[in-house]
């Protein structure tokens, strides 16, 4: 197949979107012969900056895949690392279109804004002679398994909760709720208070207290969240952006907390369900969520939000109604995925049921051997495995966990046999060097609550 003037070859394609333009594989094909060494840099908060060197072709017949890949792999870098300011040096033009694109009225306004809210910083694009040097600041997380603790883990369809006690689980709850579609943010902390006292019920007393939700989160704050996607912004200031923490002290008083990013926190239950470091963990529920544990066990400060990161280069992808991007993580590995695929498998779900109940649905039918939604499976284990080749050229890691009620049964199996194959087949050269398991049932639908009751250290 042909992206821009540029033939990228793919043996194994998903067999419900034969469209598919893996990513990965256009890099691959885009470098064969690109020769202009072309420097980029992400810089986020504390003066931490990620850098990427590569190179362009530099000729005006290539100037539009040239255009095309510099800012994919931007767009990447800016929801992997985070970030405020990309520093470009090596092509003026280039830098001169990325500023166009990423600008108030620009194609990726929508990131322009983001960064520049959560960063609190104006967002910047700066042609300069070199890029800076890279600076990270990785931290220990988690792992604190004394005293009695309270896990909670909010996802978009339903909000999950353990009471953990010496590190054993006493008591885990999942609840259905429907933060995505309310904009009073008092709903949210009710159902976040329920949750805590449904758990604090089940111990003696409670010790601790982590979070593991979806979205930014800085100092325990709420920088950003879909959770919270209908609460105006006068509203979020006011309470959704110390929710986490009102709802804890509120209830239990002066007890040590920790708020954490899902995918960080489903980065750490893989890596204590491993017993291994260098992992990453990527839970497939309402949306894609990921973070990575790096090979001393340390969270890495980055943003880890790939559900915005691009996998498929492909014209005609399908469009994230958030971002307004095309091709990204959230419609390719969460229950958006299964829900686009399921047409094309012939499975029609009723436009009445919410897309947690559409899921449902899609898994009841995965339970009768050779049924058409094995084909949507197995194609969400075809992008994985590209996908997977992906990531590891950013991340490098070892392991990797799959989590999130995407993954739950058959149908989790099937996506896990497939991406293997797709990994042997197309990355022999990764295929040894990555390590891609799921949990058991109990840990895929409760890990992230369990290993989120471990983050708060005892002061």
């Amino acid at each position: 197949m042909k992206h821009l003037g540029i033939e990228v070859p793919v043996t194994h394609l998903p067999e419900l979107d034969p469209g598919y333009v893996p990513l990965i594989k256009f890099y691959r094909a885009f470098l064969a012969d690109a020769a202009k060494p072309l420097d980029i840099a992400v810089e986020r908060s504390g003066g931490q900056v990620a850098v990427y060197r590569t190179k362009i072709h530099g000729t005006p017949e290539m100037a539009q895949a040239d255009l095309y890949y510099v800012e994919r792999i931007i767009k990447t870098m800016l929801w992997l690392y985070g970030g405020y300011k990309v520093y470009l040096s090596g092509d003026a033009g280039i830098a001169a279109s990325i500023r166009e694109i990423y600008s108030a009225r620009g194609a990726q306004a929508f990131d322009f804004d983001y960064m520049a809210h959560v960063f609190e910083h104006p967002f910047e694009v700066v042609d300069c002679a070199a890029v800076p040097e890279e600076k990270g600041d990785p931290k220990a997380i988690g792992r604190h398994l004394e005293g009695c603790r309270i896990g909670f883990d909010a996802g978009g369809s339903d909000r999950k909760v353990s009471a953990v006690v010496d590190g054993e689980p006493v008591f885990s709850e999942e609840v259905v709720w429907f933060p995505k579609t309310n904009s009073d943010p008092d709903y949210h902390y009710e159902g976040i208070v329920a949750a805590l006292k449904s758990a604090a019920a089940h111990m003696p007393r409670v010790d601790a207290v982590g979070v593991s939700s979806a979205g930014v989160y800085i100092n325990n704050r709420t920088m950003n969240a879909s959770l919270f996607l209908k609460v105006p912004q006068e509203l979020f200031d006011a309470k959704v952006k110390d929710i986490y923490i009102r709802a804890i002290t509120d209830t239990f008083g002066d007890v040590p907390y920790a708020v954490c990013n899902d995918g960080d926190v489903s980065a750490l239950a893989g890596a204590m369900n491993l017993g291994e470091n260098n992992v990453l963990g990527i839970a497939m529920g309402t949306s894609e969520a990921v973070g990575y544990v790096d090979a001393e066990g340390r969270i890495t400060g980055w943003l880890n939000e790939l559900a915005f990161v691009p996998v498929d280069a492909a014209p005609a992808a399908m469009r994230d109604e958030w971002s307004g991007d095309i091709g990204c993580g959230v419609k390719y590995f969460s229950q958006d995925a299964v829900i686009k695929l399921a047409p094309a498998a012939g499975i029609n779900l009723s436009e009445n049921l919410s897309p947690a109940e559409k899921l449902k649905e899609v898994q009841k039918l995965m339970e009768t051997e050779g049924s058409p939604a094995e084909g949507i499976y197995r194609s969400i284990g075809v992008y994985l495995g590209h996908s997977l080749a992906l990531y590891h050229h950013f991340y490098g890691f070892k392991h990797v966990l799959l989590l999130g009620r995407v993954m739950s049964g058959r149908g989790g199996d099937l996506i896990l046999e497939t991406a293997k194959t797709v990994l042997a087949g197309e990355y022999p050269e990764l295929a040894g060097q990555i390590a891609v398991a799921l949990p058991d049932e109990k840990a895929r639908r409760v890990g992230q609550s369990v290993a989120a009751a471990s983050l708060p250290a005892f002061s």
